[in-house]
């Protein structure tokens, strides 16, 4: 018996929606980081690219669970001295609600080249709209 190793031919990509509407903001990150990831498969492999593309929708609606709108705190650098700068999640989700899913998301992720084609496969959307009927997306259901 070999060892199954796919290959780019072997892999077919579907299309999925998840609404995010009244869900909690971590659990939607992990599953929709297993689906690109292609963990949800029998023919995953760590280092193969064999996830699906997913479609984020409602992403203003999503939900923070205690007291982490306030205190979970996003953070990133200018790059100059002093150049660090805070924004509490209860803003970032306000503002940039695509911005803090697209951050989470690709957190779970392999780091590197790998990680980054898997995140080219995610859309997120603040609204319920979407431009991507055309590739007849499946409603996926989260736990």
């Amino acid at each position: 018996m070999k060892t199954f190793m796919p290959k780019a031919a072997d892999i077919t990509r579907k299309w999925y929606v998840v609404d995010a509407e009244g869900q909690v903001f971590g659990r939607v990150a992990s599953q929709v980081a297993n689906i690109l990831r292609g963990k949800n498969k029998p023919i995953y492999t760590p280092n193969v690219d064999t996830g699906d593309y997913v479609i984020i929708i409602n992403a203003d609606k999503i939900v923070m669970t205690g007291k982490k709108l306030d205190q979970k705190v996003y953070y990133h650098h200018s790059g100059y001295v002093g150049g660090m700068k805070e924004t509490k999640y209860r803003k970032l989700l306000a503002e940039k609600p695509e911005f803090a899913i697209r951050k989470a998301v690709v957190g779970m992720l392999p780091k590197g080249p790998l990680g980054r084609q898997m995140a080219k496969k995610l859309k997120v959307y603040a609204g319920a709209e979407h431009g991507h009927a055309a590739q007849n997306p499946e409603k996926f259901d989260l736990i």
